[in-house]
């Protein structure tokens, strides 16, 4: 059963498509809640409850212990002091004596403290007006899939999409991009993406190709998808103010942007400088953004990223004019009093929250302030671009995949986990993150495999790799200022090369899961209590997850490891993916310790279940389907279904469910 309360006069976000008879407060019983102003909801937590959700957010999957902020933020350092992240996934479910779910669709500002203040109680604290949903089931897991059949069904993209992409901020020119897929090559690598960062525009604008550096770049596109890869450009939110810049002056006739309270676009500063920011929660608005995108599916282009879409500003046109003046009385000699004070007012440029109330949208002819629906942002921005990809070909699936999310976002693209570093903590965090991102929607999920930021090492790009094997997106990606991190920068090419084949002997089994999960409101990644209800131990296990219902994820997290403890709930066969094959050892159910070398992957498979292999190829779209090897952990005739469907299409995908009959 399914609730539906609302607090005031609520921006619609649509994150919620079902039709839900609002009830009245009074039967609001799962929190005690006040509203003085500010929206409180109270919840009195036992000791072994537990508290699932919140998406994309810091910490481990049991969120209990910490205080999130619901409230978008472009800001590269992850440590376990942050309380906000890039995306606002405002559902939670408590599994205990009380079971249910929550979801507070606010487009404002909301705070979890969970057992942050007080360690025995839940409090949610929300800003604005929304709507609150609260979902009953029998366990945490169908509270889970009811939550997602209200929210509607997650975004599938092109099978060439689970390839390998390659990326790095610094790629400029044709030679480059020419130099990343010769190498790939040249190493014996599969690939199928190699991705676009800031560097291919003119002068850091949108829909615009440095000519000079990618000369008849159309040409280029087909050329490469001759050779079975795709180019996946970035688009970033923030338009550059500039007298000759056609998309500018168009938008400006367009009254497009969003406006300071004069009515003038209010300018902020991005990559390009100066610049202004499309108003995609106003309809004409985003309608007319999402048709720029055009001008890359005319020149081949089929994905794209985007960024910057918190939005992230770096300044205010307005608090710089502010301040300009207090540098004027700048001195070689100033004292360190005068120097910090300049830092300070620096440092409070970017992103500075008092700047979001300062510019508004139309919202059906009425102005909201910015901050009022902050968290929507990148979510409208993501969305209207998918409108038009649906409009420009309707019959085909396209690669979108954005930083900045909320919400009903999940049907019209992924998500990457934004700027993470070459960390092994990272690592872990990111693995922990996926089931709590698919209880918000999101499947196309996936990190920028290596770490984006600081140096990565060969052991952890190795072991990064391992993990990546099973996330739906697959990117290495580093900005130009770190060390390189393609593969074949390093000495352990075979090492490299077996975990990539390892990737794409998997893709049946991927993609089959993946489009199931997405047909059926399901979760691709798991915690390890939703199949092993009765195990006392499994809630405690954050560093091992289900995959499906077939396998059992428990990689190497590690610095210098030769393996890990692994526990498991039952009797498994342990499948090991190798340099000499696939070798299988059966183990029975509690502690073991597994060794893993640094080229290996290896996932224990269920009593009663199958795993598709296929033989290994370099692009996505050659993997044979029809041609696989079953793993097999059955003593009888048993069936797996697997998606058969062309990879390209737009089209109900359960036309394409097959039954394949597999005896021990």
């Amino acid at each position: 059963m399914i609730k539906k309360f609302r607090f005031g006069t609520p921006i619609e976000t649509g994150a919620v498509i079902s039709e839900i008879k609002e009830q009245d407060l009074t039967n609001l019983t799962e929190f005690n809640f006040k509203n003085e102003g500010v929206l409180e909801f109270n919840l009195q937590l036992k000791k072994l409850d537990i508290v699932y959700g919140l998406g994309e957010q810091i910490r481990g999957i049991n969120k209990r212990g910490w205080i999130y902020t619901s409230y978008n933020e472009d800001n590269a350092v992850i440590t376990e002091t942050r309380t906000s992240l890039y995306g606002s996934h405002n559902f939670i479910v408590v599994d205990g004596q009380v079971k249910f779910g929550a979801f507070f669709d606010f487009a404002d500002k909301v705070v979890f403290d969970i057992g942050y203040t007080d360690s025995n109680m839940m409090k949610v604290t929300c800003r604005g007006d929304g709507y609150l949903y609260i979902v009953n089931g029998e366990n945490a897991y169908q509270i889970i899939k009811e939550f997602r059949s209200i929210i509607g069904q997650s975004y599938i993209p092109p099978k060439w999409a689970f390839g390998i992409g390659q990326s790095r901020w610094g790629y400029a020119s044709i030679e480059d991009f020419e130099k990343v897929i010769s190498s790939y090559e040249e190493n014996d690598f599969p690939l199928d993406m190699v991705y676009m960062d800031i560097d291919y525009m003119t002068e850091y604008e949108d829909f615009t190709i440095n000519e000079s550096r990618f000369p008849d770049f159309d040409n280029f596109v087909k050329k490469v998808k001759e050779r079975g890869i795709r180019l996946v450009p970035i688009v970033d939110a923030g338009i550059k103010v500039k007298n000759d810049y056609d998309v500018y002056l168009e938008g400006l006739e367009k009254n497009a942007y969003c406006v300071d309270k004069s009515g003038k676009p209010f300018v902020v500063g991005v990559w390009p400088g100066d610049s202004v920011l499309p108003d995609i929660l106003n309809k004409e608005s985003a309608k007319w953004f999402g048709s720029k995108y055009k001008f890359y599916l005319d020149n081949g282009i089929e994905g794209f990223w985007n960024d910057m879409n918190e939005p992230a500003i770096f300044y205010s046109k307005k608090r710089l004019n502010a301040s300009l003046t207090k540098f004027k009385k700048v001195k070689p000699d100033m004292p360190r009093e005068e120097f910090e004070a300049m830092r300070d007012i620096i440092s409070s440029y970017q992103n500075n929250v008092e700047d979001y109330k300062d510019f508004y949208h139309n919202i059906d002819g009425k102005l909201v302030s910015h901050d009022k629906v902050h968290n929507l942002y990148g979510y409208k921005l993501t969305q209207c671009s998918a409108d038009y990809l649906k409009e420009y070909n309707s019959e085909k699936r396209y690669l979108l995949f954005s930083r900045s999310s909320y919400i009903g976002m999940h049907r019209s693209a992924g998500i990457w986990t934004g700027d993470n570093a070459s960390w092994w903590s990272h690592l872990l965090l990111n693995f922990q993150m996926l089931p709590s991102l698919n209880m918000c929607g999101f499947l196309y999920v996936g990190a920028d495999v290596g770490g984006f930021g600081c140096n990565t090492t060969q052991d952890l790009l190795l072991r990064w790799m391992a993990v990546a094997c099973f996330t739906p997106l697959y990117r290495n990606h580093s900005p130009w200022d770190t060390r390189e991190q393609e593969p074949y920068q390093f000495s352990a090419t075979d090492k490299f090369r077996q975990l990539m084949q390892t990737r794409y002997a998997l893709l049946p089994f991927i993609y089959s899961e993946y489009v199931k999960c997405a047909l059926n409101n399901d979760m691709l990644f798991k915690p390890l209590a939703f199949c092993f209800p009765n195990d006392k131990r499994a809630p405690f296990i954050e560093d091992q997850l289900m995959m499906g219902d077939a396998i059992m994820l428990a990689p190497v997290y590690q610095q210098n490891s030769v393996g890990r403890y692994v526990y498991l709930p039952e009797d498994m066969l342990e499948v090991r993916f190798t340099n000499a094959g696939i070798k299988t050892k059966e183990r029975k159910n509690g502690n073991h310790f597994i060794k893993v070398a640094l080229d290996q992957v290896v996932v224990f498979l269920r009593k009663g279940k199958v795993l598709p292999i296929a033989k290994p190829c370099k692009r996505a779209m050659d993997v044979d389907f029809k041609d696989v090897t079953f793993i097999k952990n059955i003593d009888s005739e048993t069936v797996y279904t697997m998606c058969m469907d062309d990879g390209i299409k737009a089209d109900d995908l359960r036309k394409y469910l097959v039954d394949i009959v597999v005896k021990p």
